[in-house]
């Protein structure tokens, strides 16, 4: 007799497990559930194997070949499309000419098969199908039957009022050919819910045999686990999963268990297992093969498949890890929790309870999860990155993970307080901003929202309207695919380093204040703020000396939000202006590095052709500023900073200027000439915000095109920034194209050098020792002066295992030279 073994089940409820393999090959106690199936057939005579296949086939397949090694012959069907149960041994029909047994590849038992047959031949039935008893029906299908074995009824999944029998289908059906008649070709058919219902109609002979012995429905992670724990408590019968080494302890060939670990069976290890010292390994745990568990590690209920690494001190307690996963030191695994293949867990990472980690996700060394990774590209050991919490739409930020986030931020502000919210024009963004309102006002906070607007006038808006922060949500400027939310506090400023933690530690504890009903934050829409903005910012400036020079201006606005305030601005100023690209467009929210380069090149085209005096392009948040000169040059943003000194200097304005510890030391060589003093900031552009705040600071920049006058607002406002520029050359006697060709050379390079997470910490150690005595700067990362006109920053990237060399020497040459060099150090240290 044949068997038919259905193999096409997904899983879908077992995964992250199931994602990239089907079901029938999931690995019970070191095997796939389907190898035991066929362990099962051989042992009741059963040689000559169909295989109906549908997700995943090659896996099947490639694994078990034709059968030889079980003593098997197998053959194999493969559907494209699901078919049903039924449908899928129809589309075999071809391979069966005489009666046949099916059974699941997903499930296990050891009913035996031939007490099956022998009722079936002897009732002369068309089907039989395998009942077996069990404590609660109520999840699967219910069959009633006579004294006799005649099937009478079917229920499929009853409540307890339809309870008759505690009898229910195990999916072990013996057929006679007759029945593939009744399946119909090319469609969905199922045996429980469509066949047999329709055979008991039509009055065939359908016989239930109620077989004694073990079944388990593999169908969830609960049933997975139980049926574990059956296996290793000798419920079930099945060929010898190991050599018994001790009481109720199972290994497999070449296992090293080390002096000192702690065993409490029942337990199950692979071939060439290792375990170190100091270890726990607990009750109903199972390891495959050439796993291995490092120190004082303690294991419970835990299955770990194959080729898996546990780190030094994990702890894992009913749980299950995939194949060739790496957890580092101190990695500790709730209950419940599953990882899927090939995962990365960082060191002192905390998974949560009943947590789903996707196949091939690398969680973050320090992380806390509280909710499973699914889509995200990693799991985060912070929320926050260089400026903001960002990823890609709907991958790493959903609507449901920025609602929890703004609660999480609300629950740090007083109950009753006002954040501003403002978003760009692209749907994305607007899809986000409403789930941060609903976030806000749920946690008893109100919402001032401005709709669609530029990033600095929200800033300017928290003053305005007295309001305790602020958030801003918009496309990255560096990826069209990528959100960014902004989170700016009570100044307009981006929030300390200290308030992001504080946020972090109540979203990963999941400590979300919620607000009784007559507390929810009210939603306002604040009227004329842009025109308090417009008026702030117009009295900077000399209006009737602007209104003699009447500039000429071409502007891009990049379809952003500067395009909704910058052409009045102009206006009152007295300028002749060209504009380009001067509406909000939700598909063109942002520029790429290409798409900015024609723009440039188009700007440049018409500051020429126009005999402008100057171009300027701002980005669609407005606190970037692309500038041009009288001649259709494009500055790049660090001589930008430069002409910003020396002409602020030349007009007479005194006052410290701050920059980040990366900008060239030309910015002091040309301030120094009117003794304005410099002051160097951390990179992140919150550090260089928060400084300007200082009473004496008149001016601040870095080289991203970003520069603050905090007289006006403590942040980066290219808007503001293109005003004071018109303002300063319009009390200078020079063109924009004089003070550029009065600059001097700048001869900065940078390098990224890629390492892992874990190396950051020695490699800087070991940097810092080796220039012990020498000139360092330590504001952010080690700056080493090498002489008088050369230095390189050694800079940990916070968001990315790499560092950054950045430096600055006499020639271009002189500068990749010493880059050179220090990457050498970077890679011996790491050799080492």
């Amino acid at each position: 007799m044949k068997a038919v073994i259905m193999a096409g089940g997904q899983g879908t409820r077992l995964r992250p497990l199931t994602s990239n393999q089907p079901k029938p090959m999931l690995p019970v106690v070191n095997q796939p559930m389907m190898e035991h199936i066929i362990r099962l057939l051989g042992r009741y005579g059963f040689e000559d194997l169909v295989v109906t296949l549908q997700f995943l086939p090659t896996l099947i397949t490639n694994y078990f070949g034709d059968g030889s090694e079980w003593g098997v012959k197998m053959e194999y069907s493969t559907e494209y499309l699901p078919m049903g149960t039924a449908g899928s041994v129809k589309n075999s029909a071809y391979l069966l000419d005489d009666t046949f047994l099916v059974i699941s590849g997903d499930c296990l038992t050891d009913i035996d098969l031939s007490k099956v047959i022998d009722f079936h031949r002897l009732s002369k039935a068309m089907a039989t199908i395998t009942l077996i008893r069990v404590d609660n029906p109520l999840e699967f299908g219910i069959v009633v039957t006579d004294g006799e074995g005649h099937i009478e009824r079917f229920l499929e999944k009853p409540n307890w009022g339809q309870v008759f029998t505690d009898t229910i289908n195990t999916g072990i059906y013996v057929l006679e050919p007759e029945v593939l008649d009744h399946i119909p070709e090319g469609q969905s058919f199922d045996f429980s819910k469509d066949l047999f219902p329709f055979l008991l109609k039509e009055g065939y002979p359908l016989y239930g045999y109620v077989a004694d012995g073990y079944w388990c429905d593999i169908g969830n992670f609960e049933q997975y686990m139980s049926a574990h724990k059956d296996i290793l408590d000798r419920k079930v019968q099945l060929d010898p999963i190991g050599f018994r080494l001790a009481e109720d302890v199972w290994v497999g060939e070449g296992v090293d268990i080390e002096e000192g670990v702690e065993i409490r069976g029942p337990v199950l290890l692979g071939d060439h297992c290792r375990v170190e010292k100091g270890s726990i390994l607990r009750e109903y745990t199972v390891m495959g093969n050439n796993v291995v568990a490092k120190r004082d590690s303690f294991i419970h209920r835990a299955i770990i498949y194959d080729n898996s690494y546990i780190g030094t001190g994990c702890h894992l307690r009913g749980c299950v890890v995939g194949k060739n996963c790496d957890l580092k030191g101190n990695v500790r695994l709730e209950e419940g929790v599953v990882v899927g293949d090939e995962c990365l867990i960082g060191e002192n990472v905390l998974v949560n309870h009943d947590v789903k980690i996707y196949p091939f996700k690398t969680v973050e060394t320090g992380a806390t999860v509280n909710t499973s990774i699914i889509w995200e590209s990693k799991g985060l050991r912070t929320l926050f990155g260089k400026r903001a919490i960002s990823g890609i739409m709907n991958i790493d930020i959903t609507p449901e993970r920025a609602l929890r986030v703004a609660m999480a931020y609300a629950s740090s502000l007083p109950m009753g307080s006002t954040v501003i919210t403002s978003r760009d024009a692209s749907r994305a963004a607007r899809t986000i901003k409403r789930a941060v309102m609903t976030g806000l006002t749920a946690a008893g906070v109100n919402v001032a929202d401005l709709e669609i607007s530029p990033s600095p006038v929200n800033r300017y808006a928290i003053s305005a309207e007295r309001a305790v922060g602020g958030i801003d949500i918009r496309i990255s400027a560096f990826d069209p695919q990528s959100i960014e939310i902004h989170f700016f506090d009570s100044e307009g400023i981006d929030i300390s380093e200290g308030k992001q933690r504080e946020i972090e530690k109540i979203f990963y504890q999941a400590n979300f204040r919620r607000a009784f009903a007559q507390e929810i934050g009210a939603i306002m829409f604040p009227p004329r703020l842009l025109e308090m903005y417009s008026n702030s910012l117009i009295g900077q400036l000399n209006l009737e000396r602007l209104k003699k020079r009447r500039f000429r201006v071409v502007a891009d606005y990049a379809f952003g939000g500067a395009s909704i305030i910058m052409p009045a601005i102009f206006g009152r100023m007295g300028c002749d202006v060209l504009s380009l690209n001067s509406f909000t467009d939700e598909s063109r929210v942002t520029l790429d590095q290409e798409e900015l380069n024609r723009s440039l090149r188009n700007l440049s085209n018409m500051v020429r052709a126009s005999e402008a005096e100057l171009g300027v392009l701002i980005d669609n948040a407005a606190e970037r500023l692309f500038l041009l000169d009288n001649l259709g040059r494009q500055i790049p943003p660090q001589m930008t900073l430069l002409i910003f000194v020396k002409l602020l200097c030349e007009i007479g304005r005194r006052g410290s200027i701050a920059v980040p510890v990366s900008m060239s030391s030309q910015v002091e060589n040309i301030a120094a000439e009117c003794g304005n003093p410099v002051i160097r900031t951390k990179v992140s552009r919150s550090d260089l915000m928060r400084t300007s705040l200082s009473d004496n600071v008149m001016f601040a920049g870095a080289g991203s095109g970003g520069f603050i006058f905090p007289a006006f607002l403590p942040t980066y406002d290219a808007m503001a920034s293109t005003a004071m520029l018109l303002d300063a050359l319009s009390a200078a006697d020079k063109s924009l194209s004089q003070y550029m060709d009065e600059l001097p050379e700048i001869h900065l390079l940078s390098e990224e050098i890629p390492t892992s997470w874990e190396q950051k910490g020695t490699i800087m150690r070991r940097l810092l020792e080796e220039v012990d005595g020498g000139r360092v700067q330590l504001i952010d990362g080690i700056k080493v002066f090498l002489d008088d006109s050369a230095w390189i920053l050694i800079l940990p990237d916070p968001d990315a295992p790499s560092l950054h060399l950045i430096c600055e020497a006499g020639e271009d040459s002189d500068a990749a030279r010493i880059i050179g060099e220090f990457s050498k150090k970077i890679m011996d240290i790491v050799a080492v």
